[in-house]
This record gives C-alpha cells, structure tokens and sequence, in this order.
C-alpha cells in the first residue's frame, strides 16, 4: 500500500532470485479503502496470499477464521527469532496463544522535546514520571509566558491520551466491558485534564495549528508526543541551526518510565492461500534482519526486532536511540475487532474532559457505557460459544454477524482518486497485498504541503 509498496519492490528481485519459480504478484490498496477491500475480498474468497495487516486489523481477521496460524512454521523457522523482537510487537500478533502475525515493522509514541526551552526553563533533568513531567512543564509555561505553551495533545487524535492510559487494561472480563473507571485509568484521565486546566496545552486540534513542525520550531509548544516518521519531518522542516534543539525522549509514566502503544504492521498468510509455502518464504525473507535494516534505509520504518538496530547507521540515529528504549516497554491495543471505534470514542470524550464539559468520574462513567455498548455483540458472540473466546476458530454464524458488523459500522473509504481493478491471481505466484489501517503513516513519506501530521 502506498509508499511502503513502492519501496518494498525494489527488495523482490533479490526474493525471487534466491527462490526460483516463486514470483510475487505485488498487488497495492489504497489506505482508506482497503479494510473494505479485504472483507469484501474474504466474502468472495479472493483473498491475497500474504498481506502485511495493520496490528488493530488482525483480531478481526482472526476471529473470522481468515488468518493461518503460524506458530508451527515460527517453530521450524530458524531466521524468524521470537526472542529478537520487541515483546509487544510480537503480542500484538498473537490471539488467544495463536499466533497469526509476524511484525514487519514497529511504531509507537513519544515526546519530541525543545532542548533549547527546556534548559532557559531551568529544566535539568528530563522527566521520567509524571510528577517530575509536572515540573517541567509548569516551568516550561511560566517561562514562555501566556502566549505560548508547554506541551501539544491535539484533540482530534485519540493517540497522545490513549498512549498515557495503555499502561493500565482499557477492558476487562476478556474485552467484554470497558475499564475505564478503573483506578489506573482514571489517574490518567486527571493527569490529563490538569494539563489543560493549568493551561500547559492548547485546547485545540492540529489542525488549528498552521503547521506543528513550523510551530514547533518557533517554540509554540516544547513537548509533542508523535511517532518515529516525524524525525524524517522534523530534519527536513526544521532550520539548520535548530537540529541541536531538539530531540526525542521516552515517555514518562505515572511512577516511572512508561509503557506506549505497539503499533504497526505485521504479515499474515490467508488461511485459503493456495501458496502458503511460497507466502511464508516471503514473509521470512522480509523479517530477515538485514533485509528489516534495507528496508529501514528506504522508508524510514522502524525494525521490529531487535539485532537490526545494531546496524550502525540505526544505532547512531540520536533522534531515534529513545524509540528504541521505548519498544521495549509498548505494548498491544486491547485485541478486539472493535477497538478502533472504542479509541474514537476515547477521543470524543477526552475532548470533553479538556473543554472542561466532564469531570473525571463523568467522563470514565460515560467511557465505559459507549465502550459496553459497542461491545454488546461481542459478548453475545461469546456466550453463543460457550463463554470461552477463541479467536479465529468460531464457526460460520459468528464469523458471518461480525462481518456484518464490520460493514455496518466502518465508514467506506473515499478511493474515488484511486480505484483501479486488481489482477487476476496467477497460480503461479504469491499475490501479496498491502494494507494497514488510517491514521498510521510512513516513517519518510512527505506530507504535503501546508498539512499537519
């Protein structure tokens, strides 16, 4: 899909050279479509071979009997190290002790910090728990007075409270309700809103902002929690004379350095592949380490494992040296097929709470009853199977009521720019599709021009 399809061409031949007779059919999808593509596709059993999935896609895939368990090829599969990748990217793959994915590559959040303010603020040190945050961020908005603030969350992204809150579970009773009133999630939730009532944040969405890189660098804000494709964006967009003033630090915690959102994207072979072999040889060549480190060279994506990033031009990456701490302690979304609309709701609330329309017990109350409510199919699919979940192994009648789910509740992509008729499958090849699902980006992959991140 998109950038990452393009560059991933130019690592086939080598591929096909090493495999004789297997040639890949490289197919690409749009990204606003292609979750409807796959389903649609999985209806009418014309599935690819071998798709890299994004990781909030593949419990849907699972529980409708789509994916191949993989766990007896890992086994056999010397190249493929478990113990290499970050645990939490390889969870995120994992459903119910079956593994239907392997990480192609990895992205979490962070704070990108202005060295520079932080130090006229008197800042020493730099945070690694909240409290310690707190300080920063209380001196970083009285020194740069109140036109200016201390810290970024833009509230049209559920991403920067839902990566302060994954250190606690978001659901309970096997992802049947929602844990919000939870007391850990709860504490986050007033971390969070004390940020706005103390007006360290800017009650507002990127989009209201000209331009956050530019803002960035004029120092309207001095901490921006954001993914790994904004060191690309931040080298290029910033001055010269600004690369020493920034940089990326680990996330802080409640009582210590904290744990963030495994995301990505991860391989999966289709269960009705006619070239499961073929497929699998595919997916090990890509997740081979030096392989993994080309393929950051051209994208900027990060590795998932852990021996790449001892390359040595990985490894002297300063701008990237704090996500490679910061993977070892991301871990998955709650591994339901209906989290991406539960992480919307996330985001409505949490705008609530900053606009001061909610206090904290309002709004974990109101979390947990739209997070109960979405979830109500699921627990009826649970007691249908006798209270005991096993995703990818229900039968047809649930994997046909989540289908319909899936389509009654995602809004279609908008594609009319990018349609375009696929292939028919060649018998002799590995079909290999790309989809990950909106809102990631790539790691290099220029915005364009006058858009936010």
């Amino acid at each position: 899909m998109g950038f990452e399809g393009e560059q991933v061409a130019k690592l086939l031949p080598e591929f096909e050279r090493r495999n004789p007779g297997i040639h890949v059919d490289l197919q690409q999808m749009p990204v606003l479509s292609a979750h409807e593509k796959l389903l649609t596709a999985f209806a009418g059993d014309s599935l690819p071979d071998v798709t890299p999935l994004g990781n909030t896609w593949i419990p849907e895939f699972a529980l409708l009997g789509a994916l191949e368990p993989l766990d007896g090829r890992i086994a056999t599969t010397p190249g493929v190290d478990v113990d290499d990748y970050y645990p939490g990217a390889w969870d995120s793959g994992v459903i119910d002790g079956t593994t239907y994915a392997v990480p192609w590559y990895v992205e979490t959040r962070l704070p990108f910090y202005r060295v520079d303010l932080l130090r006229e603020a008197g800042v020493e040190r730099l945070p690694t728990d909240w409290e310690q945050w707190r300080a920063a961020m209380a001196a970083v908005k009285q020194e740069v007075g109140p036109n200016r603030f201390a810290i970024l969350l833009p509230l049209n992204e559920p991403e920067p409270l839902l990566n302060l809150a994954i250190h606690d579970p978001l659901l309970r009773d096997d992802g049947r309700y929602g844990n919000f009133r939870s007391e850990g999630f709860r504490r986050t939730l007033a971390f969070y809103k004390e940020i706005f009532d103390r007006g360290w944040a800017p009650k507002v969405g990127n989009t209201a902002i000209s331009n956050v890189w530019d803002e960035f660098g004029k120092g309207y804000f001095s901490f921006y929690i954001n993914g790994p494709w904004n060191i690309a964006e931040f080298r290029k967009r910033l001055p010269p004379e600004l690369s020493d003033a920034w940089m990326t630090m680990p996330l802080p915690g409640p009582d210590g350095p904290g744990a963030s959102v495994a995301g990505g994207t991860s391989f999966v072979v289709f269960r009705n592949s006619q070239h499961k072999d073929a497929a699998w040889k595919l997916v090990a060549f890509l997740s081979d380490p030096e392989v993994q480190v080309q393929f950051h060279g051209l994208t900027g994506n990060l590795p998932p494992r852990r021996s790449p990033w001892e390359d040595p031009e990985l490894a002297g990456d300063r701008y990237a040296r704090a996500f490679r701490d910061q993977l070892e302690r991301a871990v998955p979304t709650p591994k339901v097929p209906e989290w991406e609309r539960i992480a919307t709701e996330l985001k409505l609330v949490g705008e609530l709470v900053a606009n001061g329309r909610l206090d904290v017990d309002q709004a974990a109350a109101e979390l947990d009853r739209r997070t109960d409510a979405i979830l109500e199919k699921r627990r009826w699919m649970l007691e249908q199977r006798g209270d005991h979940p096993a995703a990818g192994t229900g039968g047809d009648v649930q994997a046909s009521a989540m289908l319909r789910a899936s389509r009654l509740s995602r809004p279609r992509g908008n594609d009319d720019q990018e349609q375009r008729q696929q292939e028919p499958r060649r018998p002799a090849a590995i079909v290999a599709g790309l989809a990950k699902p909106p809102g990631t980006r790539a790691a290099a992959r220029p915005a364009p021009a006058g858009t936010n991140p």
